[in-house]
């Protein structure tokens, strides 16, 4: 593997402090998105919204993601990393209570398009942190951080419909509570970041740097010049609308051939924790010559998931399993590219806001476009067939962006 540029480092905070803040922030990154999934059929009874609306309305978030990982590299330099991250959670707290608020509908939209502008402050920055205070263990961490992320995602899907039957007054709670109770995940996040965020601002002050010029700093634009940058960005583009569309949809796929909404709900949150084992395992499809491999391998397996969905859906739980194993270990490999990719972690957070960027714009058409599949056809096999492609062009890509090459100049 090519050795990267030294990165300057600024931590005031042992890191035992900082990596719990990490982890704690990741555990933030992504139930208040997969809690929805399992939500859509009493979400729409009561909204009166139709399958392809509801397909946008899951995409939103990846909407937010596209409009807001662009500015995620600016803000952090001009405000500092850490500072901009704080600033994110407390945005998703306030998106968290706005979205289930009752009366017009427009809180549901405005707020899940805050709850996906926070997160995709999170998505950029915490890789780039990573990248620059703990440079040698990037494969590694990305793992843990993902496993964690992917393990909370299974918690909000999989507790989504139990916390709406949860009996309030003598009647359910409804989905409305179930979507506002994950707004007791973003505290404890709050009250360890909270000191991360001072010390680094100490930091910075004393050194006379953030925005200091480490000799890893891309020109304005470059990124967006970079042929490995826009690899890394259809592969992220790719792994993430499979995710999204499966996680949005799965629950009504298997509610079709009659599997209950609440064992449907704990079937996704089976999805996400197989995602979660392979978070562990994924870094070491990425260590020396299997790094060349590393991208295709996930595809590949999550093609032939999805071909499972599509052939023997008697099978349902084998494929679901597998496909959000493969779908796991394709996230970690993404992650994973932004510092892989790159010298420093200027360079990474510039990647990383591209790659999220356009990655999370070709994303959001997924649901939404799945949706509408379905509702022409009346079937699921032509929805199923678009995942599929995804995958088998994500193993392609996989092939190109394996090379051990810089998204940003040798």
């Amino acid at each position: 593997m090519a050795r990267t540029a030294p990165t300057t480092r600024h931590r005031t905070v042992g890191p035992a402090l900082l990596l719990a803040g990490i982890l704690l922030v990741a555990a933030n990154l992504r139930p208040a998105i997969t809690a929805v999934g399992p939500l859509l059929d009493p979400i729409g009874a009561e909204t009166g919204l139709a399958a392809a609306q509801l397909g946008l309305l899951t995409a939103v978030p990846l909407l937010a993601f596209a409009a807001v990982s662009p500015l995620a590299h600016g803000l952090g330099e001009r405000f500092g990393t850490e500072r901009t991250v704080l600033g994110a959670l407390f945005l998703l707290l306030a998106g968290t209570l706005l979205r289930p608020l009752p009366g017009a509908a427009a809180s549901l939209w405005i707020g899940t398009f805050i709850i996906g502008a926070a997160i995709a402050l999170g998505n950029v920055l915490i890789p780039a942190i990573i990248k620059r205070e703990f440079p040698g263990r990037v494969t590694e961490l990305t793992g843990g951080f993902s496993a964690v992320m992917g393990g909370l995602a299974a918690l909000g899907a999989g507790l989504a419909v139990p916390l709406s039957g949860i009996p309030l007054g003598g009647e359910p709670a409804g989905w409305r509570f179930a979507l506002g109770a994950y707004a007791v995940l973003v505290l404890p996040a709050l009250l360890v970041w909270w000191p991360c965020a001072r010390a680094a601002r100490a930091g910075r002050a004393s050194a006379g740097r953030d925005a200091a010029d480490d000799g890893g700093a891309p020109a304005r634009g470059a990124v967006w010049r970079s042929g490995v940058a826009w690899q890394v960005t259809a592969y992220m583009g790719l792994q993430s609308l499979t995710f999204y569309v499966l996680v949005s949809w799965l629950p009504t796929v298997e509610q079709s051939y009659g599997r209950p909404a609440v064992a449907a709900g704990w079937d996704l949150m089976l999805f996400q924790l197989a995602g979660v084992v392979a978070s562990l395992l994924a870094p070491l499809m990425l260590r020396g010559r299997l790094q060349r491999i590393g991208p295709v391998v996930p595809a590949v397996g999550a093609a032939g998931a999805v071909l499972g969905l599509m052939l023997a859906p008697e099978a349902m739980l084998l494929w679901v399993v597998l496909a959000g194993f493969f779908g796991g270990a394709s996230l970690v490999v993404a992650l994973s590219l932004f510092g892989l990719r790159t010298r420093t972690h200027r360079q990474a957070s510039a990647v990383s806001g591209m790659a999220q960027s356009g990655g999370y714009l070709l994303a959001a058409a997924g649901p939404p476009l799945f949706g509408l599949l379905h509702e022409r056809t009346s079937a699921w096999i032509w929805p199923l067939a678009l995942v599929l492609a995804a995958t088998l062009l994500q193993a392609l890509v996989g092939v190109l962006v394996g090379r051990n090459r810089f998204a940003l100049g040798e």
